[in-house]
């Protein structure tokens, strides 16, 4: 991971301050901090070519088709690559330079490249979400306690996403993390709509026909689900009634299946969706649209890629569907108190090599050599699932018809990157969506779920994010015995193991336990402890180079009502039907 071949950079350049002083002339000051910019790139060269050594008020919609946009305001509050704020930015009267060492000397302002807890706290909590469940909404019963949701960007803009909603037709609550590449398109469309093809294939058909009823007739149409959205959170306005539209076709089709009736069991609903959903995506970049915005739009959304990893939570249990390195995991307390990580997923990509051979099996003998190779599928895409990405499932051919069929009033520059056929693609397609479904039955000792994209498992394990979060809700850090090979540890040794044993005991600062994750998954230090001058740097980076460094970070801490797992709840739950 990027962060920690770049450990050495980070802890040199927290010893730089910077300073506002705008008595230099402009010109002088732009061409110091161009300077400065590329010191920092030229170390970082050095250190690649080296041998190797509080939360926010949320709100909530009951989202009906009709209504598929939520109102409310959607600008981004963008972080100044200067001065690190996320309130305004420094401007020519106010620009700023580096140096090393020194007592500051600025008449007007002195900001230290070494952000204060107030700063971090901003930015690590600028969108952090938490939503408490009722126990019963007036139709059954909630396996879902509350949840607790973060991002952190890298990109700019973030191209990771998250959705969270209750089905309102059906039952059960639907969680998704979607990690984008190639742009944050794709990631926005699947967040904005995959939830939807769910919760509608869920749904038995007296629903189904009472939606299609209603648009026949121009009436309004009962809300599928109830999102829980951060203010911040962005749609795609202009796309609304496409999307609208291929979503009634996709309920058509299954009014039309006699074997749909009581509606699928969410395992079905899941796979369907993302199939469906990913070629719903392939065919809008193939058709005629109505403007040029919404033709630009449904071909970057194709051509663009995400990853997702979409979890059901109902009272029979949790269903997770992967297509993707995005990950769920569930955390376990076991009997002495102390945390284990279930996984209910795994990685799609290099390191899981029944993913490579399925991958490898589809394809000619001639090109096992070259289907993945450095890591990634055909040496560039390191996700071996995934919704969009049409560069690696459709002929050559169609890439560049539908490329060539942009209207002249489109700005054909932003697709240059579309253009790009990767290496030995001789028979496509080389990636699908398929989801990898895993159920597993709540019992009395589940206690939450998270779901996370990449970035946060880049950083953290599995089992190291479980006991993050399973110490933050009980408040309680147990420490394992000192084992018999650690008795025998030297002086320093043992001093060593003290230290990384009173880290682990350390309060947390943050109520939510997503925030709570990014916080450690950036600022551990040497001995497991929260380092504040790490942390600090990481935050500290410009926009331009925070990428280089580390992912996007998208985490969502779903807590389970684990009562019902009690077989004499769930007695009592079941006469009521």
């Amino acid at each position: 991971m990027y962060g920690r071949v770049y450990a050495s950079i980070l802890q040199k350049a927290s010893s730089y301050r910077l300073v506002v002083y705008s008595a230099v002339p402009l010109q002088v000051r732009v061409l110091i901090r161009l300077l400065c910019f590329s010191s920092v790139l030229l170390q970082t060269h050095h250190a690649l070519s080296a041998p190797s050594p509080s939360p926010l008020p949320q709100a909530v919609h009951h989202c009906s088709l009709s209504s598929w946009i939520t109102s409310g305001s959607h600008h981004r509050c963008h972080r100044c690559s200067t001065c690190g704020s996320h309130h305004r930015c420094c401007t020519g009267e106010e620009s700023g330079f580096w140096f090393q060492g020194g007592r500051h000397f600025s008449t007007r302002q002195d900001l230290d490249f070494q952000q204060g807890q107030v700063q971090i706290n901003s930015i690590l909590r600028s969108n952090e979400q938490t939503v408490n469940v009722p126990e019963f909404d007036g139709r059954a019963l909630s396996a879902v306690r509350k949840f607790e949701s973060n991002q952190l960007p890298a990109n700019t803009p973030n191209e990771d996403r998250r959705s969270a909603a209750t089905c309102l037709q059906s039952k059960g609550m639907l969680f998704g993390v979607f990690d984008g590449h190639g742009g944050w398109a794709c990631a926005q469309a699947v967040s904005e709509r995959l939830l939807y093809y769910v919760a509608v294939a869920m749904m038995p058909k007296q629903s189904l026909e009472e939606l299609e009823k209603c648009m026949e007739h121009g009436r309004p149409v009962p809300p599928v689900l109830q999102w829980y959205k951060h203010h911040a959170d962005f749609n795609y306005r202009d796309s609304a009634s496409l999307y609208i539209n291929h979503l009634r076709v996709f309920w058509q089709d299954l009014l039309d299946n006699e074997e749909h009736d009581s509606g699928m069991s969410p395992q079905d609903a899941l796979d369907i969706a993302f199939k469906r959903l990913d070629t719903d995506i392939s065919l809008e970049a193939q058709v005629p649209l109505s403007n040029d915005l919404m033709k630009s739009t449904a071909i970057q959304v194709a051509f663009a890629g995400c990853t997702a990893c979409v979890a059901h939570v109902g009272i029979d249990g949790i269903h997770v569907a992967n297509a993707g390195d995005c990950r769920a995991v569930l955390g376990v307390q076991i009997e002495d108190g102390s945390w284990g990580a279930l996984p209910l997923s795994q990685d799609h990509n290099s390191q899981n090599l029944a993913e490579v051979e399925r991958i490898k099996a589809q394809h000619p003998p001639s090109e096992r050599d070259t289907v993945v190779t450095d890591d990634r599928l055909l040496g560039v895409l390191m996700p071996l699932r995934a919704f969009g990405d049409v560069r690696f499932k459709w002929s050559h051919e169609l890439q560049q018809s539908i490329l060539a069929s942009m209207e002249s009033g489109v700005d054909l520059d932003s697709f240059n990157l579309y253009q790009y056929t990767p290496p030995n693609y001789l028979t496509p397609p080389y990636l699908d969506v398929t989801p990898e479904i895993t159920y597993h039955k709540l019992r009395p000792q589940d206690r939450f779920l998270i779901l996370g994209s990449d970035g946060l498992w880049d950083e953290l394990g599995s089992e190291e994010a479980v006991r993050l979060v399973g110490e933050h809700l009980s408040g309680i850090h147990l420490q394992a015995p000192v084992s018999p090979a650690e008795r025998q540890l030297k002086l320093g040794q043992m001093h060593e193991l003290l230290l990384k044993r009173r880290a682990r005991a350390s309060p947390a600062v943050d109520p939510n336990a997503a925030t709570h994750l990014i916080r450690h998954a950036l600022g551990t230090g040497e001995y497991g402890e929260l380092s504040q001058e790490r942390l600090a740097s990481m935050l500290a980076l410009p926009e331009d180079l925070a990428r280089m460094y580390r992912d996007d970070i998208t985490v969502t801490v779903v807590y389970l009502n684990y009562d019902l797992a009690s077989t004499n709840n769930l007695k009592v739950y079941l006469k009521g039907f």
